[in-house]
């Protein structure tokens, strides 16, 4: 069944300082969307606002055309990968995934997945900064959300994962949607259906990256292999 979110408009001010003014933005199941912007222009504060950590000045939000009247209903159908790793790092890693994901066909996704097996018996402390956010990345898009919003998944993480999450990307958009953001625009680019760009307070949705250089997010010379 498909299913659809649309972000008739946002609004959040910090102080004096403008962040979102009225933007929108739509996603299906089935869909990667992406949404590009340099730092400090809200694409952090969208996301948090999304997941209902963060009380927004103004939002009107629809899922399968019906209002969500209060934040709180957000985080029951968008999940959230933030920057950070947000993971307890005590427990193993085999007991963590037992304890994230209670359906045990998920759970089996999630231990079978390609380079899982050799962290099972470490403590979450003891992975590499990479491996602790492909773990999160994992758990999160293993949850029951409809909708998954993904905050620099290719950051700071070792090639291989990049891969690997690309592949799951495709894998799971099959009955989840995505919203992503990442400064790591190639790897975005080669899993996006739609392509965004946060300019002046509002979302702009762009073809190519061409329009990413007009609109100045991109500078010519930076179209080049990362």
């Amino acid at each position: 069944m498909e299913h659809i979110l649309q972000v008739k408009s946002v609004t959040q001010n910090f102080g004096d300082r403008n962040i979102l003014s009225q933007t929108g933005i739509e996603c299906k199941t089935g869909e990667v969307i992406a949404v590009f912007g340099r730092n400090g222009t809200g694409k952090s504060t969208l996301f948090k606002i999304l997941f209902g950590s963060l009380k927004p000045d103004h939002i009107e939000v629809y899922l399968d055309n019906q209002l969500c009247i209060k934040t709180a209903e957000f985080n029951k159908v968008i999940a959230y990968h933030p920057q950070e790793v947000m993971l307890p790092r005590g427990p193993k890693v085999k007991d963590l995934i037992s304890i994230y994901i209670p359906d045990k066909r998920k759970q089996n996704k999630v231990f079978s997945s390609v380079g899982i097996s050799d962290m099972l018996n470490l403590r979450v402390r003891n992975l590499s900064l990479g491996q602790q956010r492909y773990l999160q990345f994992l758990l999160v898009v293993n949850l029951d959300h409809y909708f998954v919003l993904l905050d620099e998944p290719f950051s700071m993480i070792e090639p291989l994962y990049k891969d690997l999450i690309k592949e799951k990307l495709i894998e799971y958009k099959l009955h989840k949607g995505f919203i992503i953001t990442d400064h790591y625009y190639l790897d975005v680019l080669e899993v996006a259906d739609k392509v965004n760009v946060i300019i002046d307070e509002k979302i702009v949705p762009v073809s190519d990256t061409k329009d990413l250089i007009c609109l100045g997010y991109l500078s010519d010379r930076s179209i080049v292999k990362q």
